[in-house]
């Protein structure tokens, strides 16, 4: 067999993709040096920091691109400075910075001003190159498993092959973060921040930033800045979902990522309980208002079978096709009421993870599939503008 010469190895490495930062050695200039001698390969690449998140599968991306012909491979990781951290950042996103919840704004851009501040960098979702479908999951009342269904449903599409990140837009109510099971979080390269990512999920949320038992108090204005800058701040690596996990209900946070995102699509989680239809067509509504398309219904807790397979119905039946009767939409998915799916979700392993080719599983693949093949929305809409 011929071995490959360095330079064939130094080019192969060079497209290896950084499992946190989501781009190439190449792209990102941290392939530090590549020598081989005596059949073993000394690799240097430079990471964002000492504790680096991701540093077995690194390892395994690196390992994955020598042959037989080499038998030893000598890994050293070396850490960025402070310096090399903040240009990275700025490369990749830009130079603004997300505000700590503990913080009060400026003055003139705080929560008494009636303003909202923003960023210096544009929205990229906003741009007409932007290939990236936004997803918003919403729903009219809290307590019908919306972040649960947003949680499967980006697994779900990950596991199909798409990239996906989750925006937890729920500032008051966050858990995603819990939800997926992020084992680490965002990376800062100054004021850029890097998703962490769980289940093959790039996600964001409040709840990164703050204690778990943490009360969030901002007013509008804050929480418009807050969903802003995830947006811009965030370096997403362009994904081709981004789901957002919406807070029930049509109050400013709903307002504010309807001007953000223009080009949303809105997927409305109700119950089967006609009381939770009702409310939930106010998000039609609303949607109605800001030009957003709704695109799909799905019901949760629509039933559960005993384990000698007798169905019940405890929250009624009919709501969710109620509902995508009066919003003419397709009524997408029924996903039953499963213990898993709650345990999933309190322990950090989504049941779509746990097992895809479980009820469950298939359900969530196949709302998967059928969102994946719906044509995405081109609407764009001047009297909206991002400054």
């Amino acid at each position: 067999m011929t071995n490959r010469s360095e330079q064939a190895y130094l080019e192969a490495l060079s497209r290896v993709v950084d499992p946190v930062l989501f781009h190439s050695f190449d792209e990102l200039g941290t392939l530090r040096g590549l020598k081989i001698k005596r059949k073993v390969a000394h690799v240097t690449v430079a990471v964002p920091g000492p504790d680096y998140p991701a540093a077995g599968e690194l390892r395994r991306r690196i390992l994955d691109v020598f042959d037989e012909s080499i038998e030893e491979i000598d890994l050293k990781m070396v850490d960025l400075t402070d310096s090399e951290r903040e240009k990275l950042g700025e490369k990749l996103v830009g130079d603004s910075a997300i505000i700590p919840p503990s913080q009060e704004p400026a003055e003139g851009a705080g929560a008494h001003s009636g303003h909202a501040p923003t960023t210096e960098r544009p929205n990229p979702f906003v741009d007409r190159s932007s290939l990236t479908r936004v997803i918003c999951i919403s729903s009219g009342k809290g307590g019908v498993g919306k972040s649960s269904i947003t949680v499967n449903l980006a697994v779900a599409l990950a596991q199909a092959g798409h990239t996906v990140g989750i925006l937890d837009a729920d500032i008051y109510g966050f858990s995603i973060p819990r939800m997926i099971g992020v084992g680490y979080p965002p990376v800062v390269l100054g004021k850029t921040i890097i998703p962490p990512v769980a289940h093959g999920v790039r996600c964001i949320s409040i709840g990164f930033f703050v204690e778990e038992d943490q009360a969030v108090a901002w007013r509008g204005p804050m929480l418009h800045r807050a969903i802003e800058q995830f947006l811009v701040d965030v370096h997403w690596g362009a994904p081709e979902f981004l789901l957002i996990d919406m807070p029930p209900g049509t109050g400013d946070i709903a307002l504010s990522v309807a001007q953000q995102l223009p080009r949303a699509e809105i997927y409305v989680v109700t119950t089967p309980q006609s009381s939770a239809e009702r409310v939930a067509q106010r998000m039609g509504s609303l949607a109605k208002q800001m030009k957003i398309p709704v695109r799909g219904v799905i019901e949760n807790m629509s039933w559960f079978e005993t384990p000698d397979g007798q169905r019940f119905e405890p929250f009624g039946h009919g709501g969710g096709e109620a509902l995508a009767n009066s919003l003419g939409v397709t009524l997408l998915a029924q996903v039953p009421l499963v213990t898993r799916l709650r345990e999933g979700a309190d322990e950090g392993m989504p049941i779509v993870a746990m097992a895809p080719e479980g009820e469950i599983g298939l359900i969530f693949a196949k709302l998967a599939a059928d969102i994946a093949a719906a044509s995405p929305t081109r609407i764009y809409r001047s009297e909206l503008s991002v400054s």
